[in-house]
């Protein structure tokens, strides 16, 4: 096949990802599968034979963003003739699959996050006229068996899915409804995939799950067999030559084990820094939203992760005005984010989500006091933040670089403790661990100065 043939024969691809890390997953995913039928990358969809829209539930107002990116679809198709599929995935596809369709005949196929492995036979089906454009089934485990073992890495880091789903039932998600029960990969498949993106100059990898630390895959029976926890999986991968970082992402609370936070101490590779999101400080509306832990029981686990680690930055998620908040409740989840001091952490208003408990709870927040309520919450999370940056100031501090900054000279990177860090350096170092003595620091990254090996030496 001749070059031009090639070029031809490439059919565009544009995946627009809403909302979480694992829909960024999910997106790299779709291309991996897709790849072998010959679609690759595009910037715009106007140059696109598919769009996809990877869609997110959680946030406020979701499914209006989802309708509207459809509406403008449905306009340039309209304008220019284009002959593209359209596809709605992830969870939005989930909850909505039937009123998507009815509301917006013009998209092609419509699957949820369990069935994107299927999107070549979709779109093989779609293409012959056969019907069945709806996949939403939790066929977790078929999904993970379909993906290919070993994918392209894209730069020094990368995300490994390790898990899906989730059995908690917190009373203001949708995840359990959209992303099915918990389920967790097999050892074997995951060290082959963190071995192939170390062999491609991965240094960085990120585990990823809806409960990432509820993860027990089945180990290999060289091993012994039986069902390994994460904490026994981020050892096992920090054996792997090259791989010089290991994080995880999103825990819960209830499933912070010894065994994993015993690895934050003993397993040079495991980064200082740990997301566990609480939610609220108050233990009335921990029970409300069905979180199945205390306000003392989340202050014991970071008072234990700080003693295996005492470097280590903590982040977490809240959300303001859930239903029957009082101002004590508030207060008392003010009074939390004071005691643990975060590094980093992300904060909103509670929203409705049709289907959930909360959504029909007595005592819905009136607007004004959410507004009041997070205005002040933040304003504490960004002071703790600031100062948590501005105490890395004097320091070296080992950055991985990934790539360039906006700057002319300009080189990026990120800190130990998930920090964006820039500094002036020359164009070969994307990939490398190198020391930046940092210099200043803003409330979302610290800037330094390059320190050359003569320099450490001394």
């Amino acid at each position: 096949m001749t070059a031009p043939e090639a070029k031809q024969n490439t059919k565009g691809l544009f995946i627009k990802t809403y909302g979480c890390q694992m829909n960024v997953y999910d997106s790299e995913r779709m291309r991996d599968v897709l790849r072998p039928l010959g679609y690759a990358p595009v910037d715009t969809p106007e140059a696109a034979d598919l769009v996809v829209l990877n869609t997110c539930h959680i946030r406020e107002k979701a499914t209006e963003k989802v309708y509207s990116e459809l509406g403008q679809l449905k306009r340039m198709k309209q304008a220019t003739g284009s002959q593209m599929t359209i596809a709605v995935a992830g969870c939005v596809a989930q909850a909505e699959g039937e009123e998507i369709m009815r509301r917006q005949p013009l998209v092609d196929l419509v699957l949820g996050p369990q069935a994107y492995h299927k999107l070549p036979e979709m779109i093989a089906r779609a293409s012959r006229a056969m019907g069945d454009r709806l996949e939403t089934e939790f066929e977790t485990l078929e999904k993970f068996d379909a993906l290919p073992k070993t994918r392209e890495a894209d730069g020094p880091t990368a995300f490994v899915s390790v898990q899906e789903g989730c059995d908690k039932f917190c009373t203001f998600c949708v995840v359990p409804y959209t992303r099915g029960a918990e389920l967790s990969r097999p050892v074997d498949d995951l060290i082959m995939e963190a071995r192939s993106l170390a062999a491609q100059g991965v240094r960085e990898i990120t585990l990823l799950g809806q409960n990432v630390n509820a993860f027990h895959g089945a180990a290999p029976a060289i091993e012994g067999g039986g069902d390994w926890t994460l904490g026994q999986l981020c050892r096992h991968i920090a054996k792997i030559g090259g791989i010089e970082r290991i994080r995880y992402t999103t825990s819960h609370p209830r499933d912070m084990e010894d065994d994993l936070i015993a690895a934050h101490g003993d397993t040079a590779q495991m980064q200082p820094f740990l997301h566990l999101p609480v939610q609220s400080g108050s233990d009335r509306i921990l029970k409300a939203m069905n979180r199945g832990h205390t306000a003392e029981d989340y202050r014991e686990i970071i008072r234990k992760v700080r003693e295996a680690q005492p470097d280590i930055a903590v982040a977490s998620d809240f959300i303001v005005g859930f239903p029957g908040e009082s101002d004590e409740d508030f207060e008392a989840t003010m009074q939390l984010v004071r005691d643990v001091n975060y590094a980093v952490a992300y904060s909103f208003k509670y929203s409705q989500r049709p289907g959930t408990p909360a959504a029909e709870m007595f005592g819905q927040v009136p607007e004004d006091v959410k507004d009041t309520r997070l205005q002040a919450l933040q304003k504490l999370l960004r002071d703790q933040q600031t100062e948590f940056n501005q105490s890395k100031i004097g320091q070296t501090v080992p950055v991985l670089v990934t790539g360039r900054g906006r700057l002319e000279g300009q080189a990026h990177g990120r800190s130990p403790w998930m920090q964006s860090v820039h500094f002036q350096g020359p164009k070969d170092l994307t990939g490398q661990i190198v020391d930046v003595k940092v210099t200043g620091a803003t409330m979302s990254s610290l800037t330094g100065d390059l320190v050359r090996e003569h320099e450490v030496a001394l």
